[in-house]
């Protein structure tokens, strides 16, 4: 479960797990999670595409329609489930309850014994995944716990928002137990700086050493602002090497690209009271912020505000680094707040 702010590559690293995963011979699937994601549909989906994957290995076709037909029992107990569109018989007593705790663990235990019968696994790979509701989270850490006890090749990959291990934690005491939760940040000066010269010097183009130390100060190491300022000053730039010069006269138009790319669409997500509370947030400084601040900031009650705070967290444009503190889920967030509410 990779974690992390907005920006610093987690979907790209999942893509490349997924590309090593099929390299091995693991057959997989790919899911962005939604706020408005029917997360039961979207597992049956993805179910549906693995293992129509497996059944594809004649030797196999039993196994894998057994389990074709516990997926049929399964979709058809949530809501849009005859959507999924199976062409066999639902089998009766296995995965049918309606109840996604009860119903999702069966379903992968099928999964992993075709696979298994297959001599391959199966993976899931969920983006956002701090968007699954609470209770669906639990019904999926106990299904990738009874597999893992079956030890059956079925695993789950997933990328989201700081606060993942805390959702993880809370729906199921076991979670970092069968999950890694690595953090992915800002990158050092020394990879920053081979980021952005390597794919030039490949090409016959050289940085001035200042100018490579400038990108790196106005990005803050940050992988999606690095890439914005080298496609930039790339396409500004008219000689070799790219001079400190070149940096410069591109930072406005890189600014202005983040602010209506990265930032706005966020913000238009949020209500007026909710805006109010991050500006209340950016105009303390730079976080983490006490909760107990931000409402003296406003004139409130913490009791009142909290609420607000929860929503907020809920959109995934602050997070909670430990018990009472809030920061923002988007690097730089704080500035543009600043730069662009404050009076």
């Amino acid at each position: 479960m990779v974690t992390g702010l907005r920006g610093v590559g987690k979907t790209v690293l999942l893509t490349t797990f997924s590309d090593i995963a099929e390299s091995k011979g693991f057959r997989t699937a790919h899911h962005e999670i939604t706020e408005a994601a029917d997360f039961p549909v979207t597992i049956a989906r993805m179910s549906r595409k693995l293992l129509s994957s497996l059944s594809s290995a004649e030797r196999m076709k039993a196994h894998a329609v057994a389990a074709l037909r516990i997926l049929k029992a399964f979709s058809l107990r949530i809501p849009n489930g005859p959507e999924i569109g199976l062409d066999v018989e639902a089998i009766t007593g296995i995965a049918d309850t309606g109840t996604l705790a009860e119903d999702l663990p069966e379903l992968f235990l099928a999964l992993g014994q075709a696979a298994e019968e297959a001599n391959s696994g199966v993976m899931f790979f969920l983006d956002e995944i701090h968007y699954v509701p609470r209770m669906d989270l639990e019904a999926l850490l106990a299904a990738v716990h009874r597999v893992g006890q079956e030890n059956l090749p079925v695993a789950v990959v997933g990328a989201g928002l700081p606060q993942l291990p805390g959702i993880a934690g809370q729906a199921k005491s076991y979670a970092e137990r069968l999950f890694d939760f690595p953090w992915i940040g800002s990158l050092s000066v020394d990879h920053a700086v081979e980021a952005i010269s390597r794919p030039a010097r490949d090409l016959e183009v050289e940085f001035e050493d200042a100018a490579l130390i400038r990108i790196v100060q106005l990005s803050a190491g940050y992988p999606y602002f690095l890439q914005e300022y080298g496609k930039h000053v790339w396409n500004l730039a008219e000689n070799s090497p790219i001079s400190m010069a070149d940096v410069n006269r591109c930072e406005q138009a890189v600014q202005s690209q983040l602010d209506e790319n990265f930032f706005r669409v966020r913000i238009w997500r949020t209500t007026p009271a909710e805006r109010r509370y991050l500006l209340s947030m950016a105009e303390l400084g730079d976080g983490p912020y006490r909760s107990s601040e931000i409402a003296d900031a406003l004139g409130m009650k913490m009791q009142s505000v909290a609420p607000t705070r929860a929503n907020l967290i809920h959109k995934g444009l602050i997070f909670s680094p430990e018990y009472g503190l809030s920061n923002f889920s988007v690097p730089k967030f704080a500035d543009f707040m600043r730069r662009t509410y404050s009076e």
